[in-house]
């Protein structure tokens, strides 16, 4: 009995690691995607080099593939948003968008808004024929229904399905899992960019807890069987600093900076190589015009 235990144990362990438990991803091996706001280029803390919401150039040059900025939130515009999505086009990135669904407003309402503000930004800022990617950024206390609202309506607008990326909370956990199955069925077509920036929460097993991973978490919801992005890296504010905040063990590793970046960053991994990354642009991306 204590053999089979230990081969359990064993099996367990390697499956945290790098391979299994992580869906084969690292910071160095797999492609590298950027998200950004209005708060972005946040202060600078170390020496190296900087960007702007006019100038990327430096994100590209350590490696960034892709740039998602910020359009709004809930009614309120983001005003980087344009000069960002016009420096990534003038880097050949791969662009991508993303709306924060707040709770003070109908979903679908705020899909429309979503979707007429990257159209018209995208031509005021003379963007080639290039797809976007499309994101609902979903709040805390968000229920399945709101989701689905968000998730249809954009693609009735715009014939491809967004992308989600869930704002971590036991109740939204709970919420999502106990979705009836026609929810889960069109939130499961929504590709999961997961937010884990630690590993502090844990998985209990029959041996002993371990450090929560991403498909840990993606368990959690009781909807998707894998995930897309993983936003490993981010920051939380603590007298008025931005502090870096990123998942770093001895099973999968990541610096605090992205590259010889001056600034801490939203940091991700892509779920593939380069080639199923533009795959995934090409397929969740809208071609707006």
């Amino acid at each position: 009995m204590m053999k089979v235990h230990t081969l359990l144990a064993l099996s367990l362990v390697l499956s945290s690691c790098g391979g299994g438990g992580f869906g084969g991803t690292s910071v160095s091996d797999s492609p590298a995607v950027l998200n950004v706001s209005g708060w972005d280029p946040k202060e600078r803390q170390r020496g190296g080099s900087s960007y702007s919401q006019h100038d990327v150039s430096a994100l590209r040059r350590n490696g960034a593939q892709g740039l998602i900025a910020r359009s709004a939130k809930g009614p309120l515009l983001d005003d980087k948003f344009p000069a960002f999505l016009k420096s990534a086009d003038r880097q050949g990135m791969l662009l991508g968008a993303y709306h924060f669904v707040t709770m003070d407003q109908d979903p679908a309402y705020q899909a429309d808004s979503f979707v007429d503000r990257v159209r018209a930004v995208a031509r005021s800022q003379g963007i080639s024929q290039r797809k976007i990617l499309l994101v609902g950024d979903f709040d805390t206390k968000s229920s399945p229904d709101r989701l689905v609202k968000f998730i249809r309506r954009v693609e009735q607008r715009t014939g491809v399905t967004p992308v989600t990326y869930l704002e971590n909370s036991d109740a939204l956990r709970s919420s999502l899992s106990n979705a009836a199955p026609e929810q889960k069925s069109i939130i499961r077509r929504s590709p999961y960019w997961i937010a884990l920036y630690s590993p502090a929460g844990t998985e209990r097993t029959m041996f002993s807890n371990r450090p929560l991973t991403p498909d840990g978490l993606m368990e959690k919801y009781g909807i998707w069987d894998q995930w897309a992005m993983w936003q490993y890296g981010g920051v939380v504010w603590q007298g008025g600093r931005s502090n870096a905040k990123h998942y770093n063990t001895p099973a999968w590793g990541s610096p605090r900076y992205f590259g010889d970046l001056a600034h801490p960053m939203e940091r991700n991994v892509f779920k593939g190589d380069n080639g199923d990354l533009q795959a995934f642009w090409n397929r969740h991306g809208w071609a707006w015009w």
